[in-house]
């Protein structure tokens, strides 16, 4: 069985940071990627990156602006994802999810979701 727990979310003030962890197990982790999405609330689902388990290659959604990182620590079957300079717009549930590792450039088509982490920026 899959499984995908976010960690990490709060309040955070603009400008500040906040380092989101998400814990995956149950799936054969080298045909797979890690992304992370985020939905505010009345909007679609956005894809924000992924990162492939064996190559360790990272792709991101044009909508990060540079501000955000993600990086994986296979010891531990966690990918984290580092958020810097972060906006009221930013504010939204981020959820983590596993892609076929083929999609994982395009952060989309993802199989699994965790229930997500809520991340509120504001003053």
């Amino acid at each position: 069985e899959v499984q995908l727990m976010e960690s990490g979310g709060g309040l955070v003030q603009p400008g500040g940071s906040l380092r989101l962890s998400c814990s995956a197990s149950g799936f054969t982790t080298d045909d797979y990627g890690i992304g992370w999405f985020r939905q505010a609330p009345g909007k679609d689902r956005e894809g924000l990156s992924c990162i492939t388990n064996s190559g360790g290659y990272s792709y991101y959604s044009a909508s990060t602006k540079g501000r955000f990182a993600t990086s994986r620590d296979n010891a531990k079957n966690t990918v984290y994802l580092q958020m810097n300079n972060l906006e009221p717009q930013d504010t939204a549930v981020y959820i983590c999810a596993a892609l076929p590792k083929r999609l994982c450039p395009y952060i989309y088509g993802a199989e699994s979701y965790g229930k997500g982490t809520l991340v509120t920026v504001s003053s």
